[in-house]
Order: structure tokens, then sequence, then C-alpha cells
């Protein structure tokens, strides 16, 4: 369901929502009373489901369908859509080097490019403001207004990003948190437990369930 208009008759009011991350900022400058989820794939609050776009939408859909015919139905639906992979709405709207690409040359650009030559180091606010020649002031005043992100999010996000990859191609828990620049497993699981609400390993199995299907 389009949340402009689900906004602007009330639907929303004390409840999540999401939409493309171009416009959440300003779908919650408009309507405050709304719970916006600027990094979900789709949300669904009760009888109510907003997604992030139009591919969003077909993984809501598989989702709706899943729940109601069962996930042997949805995963046909998907193969007769040609749909490689269900995602779930807990997924992220992108991964942070997708929003890099769109970055003007400058500063936050330069930086973007350095996380994304060497993901797992340690990456300090400092060190990075010392890297394009600023200060740690403006450095993250700029990282804010260009991708919504302060430095150390942005690179925390990343390596995060590179871990999933990580899980994704089979990699063991351990690999993946030392190939990402975690501290260790633990680190790892903490992560995903607070951004995917599943941990490591469950998300792995998931992933190759889904991807054998």
């Amino acid at each position: 369901m389009a949340p402009s208009w689900l906004a602007e008759l009330g639907m929303l009011d004390g409840r999540s929502a999401t939409t493309h991350w171009k416009f959440a900022a300003e779908l919650a400058r408009r309507y405050p009373r709304i719970d916006v989820q600027a990094d979900r794939i789709f949300v669904r609050d009760n009888d109510i489901a907003t997604s992030a776009g139009v591919a969003a939408g077909i993984d809501l859909a598989l989702a709706l369908v899943a729940d109601d015919l069962g996930s042997d139905i949805a995963r046909q639906v998907a193969q007769g859509l040609l749909v490689y992979l269900q995602r779930s709405g807990g997924q992220t709207q992108f991964s942070t080097p997708m929003r890099a690409v769109a970055l003007p040359p400058g500063p936050v650009r330069a930086v973007t490019d350095l996380i994304a030559r060497d993901p797992a180091a340690r990456h300090s606010v400092g060190d990075l403001a010392r890297y394009v020649n600023v200060s740690v002031r403006h450095l993250t005043r700029l990282f804010t207004e260009e991708t919504g992100l302060s430095p150390a999010e942005y690179a925390a996000n990343t390596r995060f990003d590179l871990a999933r990859a990580e899980l994704e191609a089979g990699s063991s828990v351990s690999r993946a948190a030392s190939g990402a620049g975690f501290a260790g497993a633990e680190a790892l699981r903490r992560a995903f437990v607070a951004r995917l609400g599943v941990s490591p390993s469950d998300y792995r199995r998931r992933f190759e369930s889904e991807a054998s299907a």
C-alpha cells in the first residue's frame, strides 16, 4: 500500500511503516505520529502493510502468500515471477556500498571509497577526517548530509554487509566475523540480533534453505 495516502488519511498514526529510502525522511517530517522504519524492505503492522518500492512490494506479496497458503505455494509463485530469493521484511533496503555509488566527488566519496577498499580496517572517525584533511566535525556533518549516516555508522554498516555477504556465500560465522573486522563470532551475533532479529547461524541456514528451494 502507498504510505503517502495512508498517512494523509491518518491510517498510519501510531503505527510502524516504511517507504522508499529517498522519501523516508520527508514522510517522518510530515507525519510525526508515524514510526517510519526507513531501512526496512517492508513493514506489517496488524492489518496494514507498507513496502519500500516495487521490488519490495513483490517481497511483501510473497510474505502474505506464505502466511495464507504456506511457504511451498509462495516459492511456486516466486518461481513463476522469476524471483530468485524471497527477502524478509527485516532486511535492509540496500547495502551500504549501493548508497555510496550515487555520491558526488568530494571528501565523503573519498572516505566511502577508502572504506570499500578495506571494510575490515578500524576506520576511526579521526583517521578518516585526517585522510581527507578536514575536521571530525566537518566530516560528520558532510556524511550526515550526503548519506544520512555518521562516518562510524557507515563503516559499521559496511562491515555488517560484508559479513552478511560472507554468510550468504557459505562462510562460517567465525570466518565471516574475522573477514569483516568484527572482534569475534559473539560480536557478530550481537550485531545480527540487533539489526535483523536473528543469529548469524540462523540467517545462514535460512538463506541456504531459501536458495536451495
